[in-house]
């Protein structure tokens, strides 16, 4: 049975946070089930231009290949990467909140939807992790 979430964004695959959740989106996308999600949303795209690949590709090789098949691929994509550069990066993906007001007025509706008192989910992964029932 298939989960029915992808991957939180706070998980580490091959030393990138979203990534996982990439993969799963991606290979969703391959199989025409991805549903509600988006892929590639904007911060697929900051991860797809840290890897220096696109959504096509990864898409391809997700739904051709195993997690550790990929993890390969990555470390070999990202072989002239500092371990500096993935925490920049992680760090980054794990801060990203809404940019514009138009952005942020999107962002206060959909948590208010979900719950109007967490008034603490100020950035986009908060928001994944309590939509999909991973943050208390």
């Amino acid at each position: 049975m298939e989960p029915k979430f992808p991957r939180s964004p706070r998980i580490k695959f091959a030393g990138l946070v979203h990534l996982a959740r990439m993969l799963d989106k991606a290979r969703a996308y391959e199989k025409n089930t991805l549903g509600e999600y988006i892929y590639p949303c904007p911060m697929d795209d900051a991860v797809l231009e840290f890897l220096q690949t696109d959504h096509e590709n990864l898409a391809q090789m997700a739904s051709e290949r195993t997690d550790p098949e990929i993890e390969s691929w990555i470390k070999e994509l990202c072989r002239s990467r500092s371990p500096e550069e993935f925490e920049t990066m992680n760090l980054q993906m794990l801060s990203r909140c809404p940019e514009s007001g138009e952005k942020l007025e999107y962002f206060i509706e959909q948590r208010n939807k979900i719950d109007p008192n967490r008034s603490d989910v100020t950035t986009w992964v908060d928001l994944i992790d309590l939509d999909e029932g991973r943050l208390q």
